[in-house]
C-alpha cells in the first residue's frame, strides 16, 4: 500500500511534464495569448520544479519525510485545480509555478521511500516500480493530454490530477508511518538563493535561447551572466562551510558510485528524453498526424520499457550492473541506428517497433542505474541524494532539448540551401519531379519551396538521430567506473522508518 500511493503521486507529476503540451494551442485560444506568451505554462512549470528541488534534503531533515510528501501532494492537487479553472495567462502561469514547486518533492521522495522500506537485494524491484512511475507520465502524457483535450476542453488535462492526487493523498497520510524530524542543520540561506537563481537562469536559457537565437538576444545574455555569478558564488560558499552545513552536502561526492551514477544519469536524460521530444514534431509537423494518433504510435515504447524493467527488476543483484547497463545502451544505440533510417514515407508500424526496442533499450538502464547509483550511499542521506539525482536528470534533459531543437533548427536551414542549389530548370530530376509544380507561378514556386522544406527537416531530424545514437554508444565505457557493492555491506531494512 505504501509503494501504490506514493506511485501514484509520481505519475501525476511525471505526468505533468508532457500532458500539458498538446494542449497549448486550446489554451492559446482560451486565454487570449500569443504563441510567444503560452510557452509559459511549460517554462514557469520546470523552472519552478527545478528551483524547489534542492530544497527536498533540508525539508525532511527539518520537517520530517511524511509531512513533506503530505504538503507536496495536497499542494500539487490544489495547485492543479487553480490551473483548471484559470481565466488569464498570469492565473495559469502562476499556479504552474505552484505546481513545480509542490511537485518537486514528489519523485526524489518516493525514490528515497522506496529505497527505505525495501532491503539491498530488493532494490532493484524497487526501483524497477520507482522507474515504471516515472517513465510512463511522459511516454502517456501526449496521449492521454490529446484524448482529454479532444474530448472534453483543455481544463481536463488538470482536472485528472485531483482523484489520483486525493488517492495518494489517503495512502501516505494512513499507510507511512512519522519519523521525528532530525533538525541537524539551519537552513542556508546565501546558499539556496545563489542555487536558486544559478538554476534558474539556466532553465530559462535552456528554454527560450532557440526562441531568442541564442546570444543574439540581451535576455540570454543576462541569463548566462547570472547563471555564472550565482555558480561562482555558490561553489565559493559552500566549499569555504564546514561539512555538513551547506545548503548541498557535498560528502555526498564522496561516494564514487553516486558521482558516477550522478553522470550517467545526466546523459541518460540528455540523450534519451531529447530523443522522445523530437518524435510528436516530425509525426505532427511533417507527417500530418493529428496528436492523438501522434500519442498513439508514440505510446508503445512504454511498453516496452515497463517490461523490461519487470525483468531488469528481478536481475539486478543477481547480474552485474554494468552488464545490465551495457546491454541497455547497446539496444537503445540500436533503436537510433534504425531511427535514422526514416523518411517522409513510414507506415505506423515503422515508427512503433523502434520506439519498442527504445523502450526495452531505456528499462534495462534506468533501474540498475538508479539501484548502482544508491547501492552504497547510506540511508541518511538519501532524501538530499535522491533530490540531488533527480536535479541532475531534469538538467540533463533540458541541456539535451535544447542541443537538438537548435540543432533541428540550423541543420534545417543548411539542408534547405543545399538542396534549393539543385533547384533549376535544366536539372532533368527536377524536371521530372516537378509535374505538380508550375514553376512559373509564384504559387507552384511557393509549393516547391514548402516541399523542399519539408525534405530538409527530414534530413535534419536524421541528423539529430544520429548525433544521439554516436553520444549514447561513446557512454558504453564509462561503465568500468561503477563499482558493485560490496557483499554484506549494511543496508536499510523494510522495518525502518517507513513501515506501518
Amino acid at each position: 500500500m505504501i509503494t501504490l500511493s506514493i506511485m501514484l503521486a509520481t505519475v501525476i507529476q511525471a505526468l505533468d511534464g508532457t500532458i500539458a503540451n498538446v494542449a497549448l494551442p486550446h489554451m492559446q485560444g482560451s486565454l487570449s495569448a500569443s504563441g510567444d506568451q503560452i510557452t509559459w505554462v511549460l517554462t514557469s512549470f520546470i523552472v519552478a520544479a527545478a528551483i524547489a528541488t534542492p530544497l527536498n534534503g533540508w525539508l525532511v531533515d527539518r520537517f520530517g519525510l511524511k509531512n513533506v510528501f503530505l504538503a507536496s501532494v495536497a499542494g500539487f492537487t490544489v495547485a492543479s485545480v487553480l490551473c483548471g479553472i484559470s481565466a488569464t495567462l498570469a492565473e495559469i502561469v502562476i499556479a504552474r509555478m505552484l505546481q513545480g514547486v509542490f511537485g518537486a518533492a514528489l519523485v526524489p521522495l518516493s525514490q528515497a521511500v522506496l529505497l527505505d522500506i525495501n532491503p539491498r537485494e530488493k532494490h532493484g524491484s524497487a526501483m524497477a516500480v520507482w522507474g515504471m512511475g516515472v517513465m510512463i507520465g511522459p511516454i502517456l502524457g501526449p496521449s492521454l493530454g490529446g484524448w482529454l483535450t479532444d474530448s472534453y476542453n483543455w481544463r481536463w488535462v488538470f482536472f485528472i490530477n485531483v482523484p489520483v492526487g486525493a488517492l495518494a493523498f489517503y495512502g501516505i497520510l494512513r499507510y507511512i508511518r512519522p519519523t521525528a524530524a532530525a533538525r541537524r542543520v539551519r537552513f542556508d540561506t546565501f546558499g539556496f538563493v545563489t542555487l536558486s537563481i544559478a538554476i534558474g537562469a539556466l532553465q530559462m536559457l535552456l528554454d527560450r535561447g532557440e526562441q531568442n537565437d541564442w546570444f543574439g538576444s540581451t535576455e540570454t545574455w543576462v541569463e548566462a551572466i547570472l547563471l555564472a555569478l550565482s555558480l561562482a558564488y555558490f561553489i565559493a560558499h559552500t566549499i569555504t562551510r564546514a561539512p555538513g552545513t551547506s545548503f548541498v552536502d557535498f560528502r555526498l561526492l564522496k561516494n564514487s558510485n553516486y558521482v558516477t551514477g550522478l553522470l550517467l544519469i545526466f546523459i541518460v536524460g540528455m540523450v534519451l528524453f531529447a530523443t522522445r521530444a523530437l518524435m510528436p514534431t516530425m509525426l505532427q509537423g511533417l507527417m500530418g498526424y493529428p496528436a492523438l494518433l501522434a500519442g498513439l504510435v508514440t505510446a508503445p515504447s512504454g511498453l516496452g520499457t515497463m517490461l523490461a524493467m519487470l525483468v531488469v527488476g528481478r536481475l539486478t543483484g543477481r547480474v552485474d550492473f554494468r552488464i545490465l547497463l551495457g546491454a541497455g545502451f547497446a539496444i537503445t544505440a540500436f533503436s537510433l541506428w534504425q531511427m535514422t533510417r526514416y523518411t517522409l514515407v513510414l507506415a505506423p508500424d515503422n515508427i512503433v517497433w523502434p520506439g519498442v526496442v527504445q523502450g526495452i533499450g531505456l528499462g534495462l538502464v534506468f533501474v540498475p542505474l538508479s539501484a548502482a547509483t544508491f547501492a552504497t550511499l547510506s540511508p541518511q542521506m538519501r532524501a538530499e541524494g535522491t533530490a540531488l539525482y533527480s536535479l541532475v536528470r531534469n538538467i540533463g534533459s533540458s541541456i539535451g532539448i535544447a542541443l537538438v531543437q537548435t540543432l533541428l533548427t540550423r541543420n534545417t536551414q543548411t539542408a534547405h540551401a543545399a538542396l534549393g542549389e539543385h533547384v533549376d530548370l535544366a536539372n532533368p530530376a527536377l524536371a521530372a519531379a516537378s509535374g505538380g509544380y508550375d514553376l512559373a507561378s509564384s504559387a507552384g514556386a511557393a509549393m516547391l519551396n514548402a516541399e523542399i522544406t519539408r525534405q530538409a527537416s527530414m534530413i535534419a531530424y536524421v541528423d539529430d538521430f544520429w548525433l544521439m545514437m554516436i553520444l549514447t554508444a561513446a557512454v558504453i565505457p564509462m561503465l568500468a567506473l561503477i563499482r558493485p557493492p560490496k557483499r554484506g555491506a549494511p543496508s536499510a531494512t523494510p522495518e525502518a522508518a517507513h513501515a506501518d
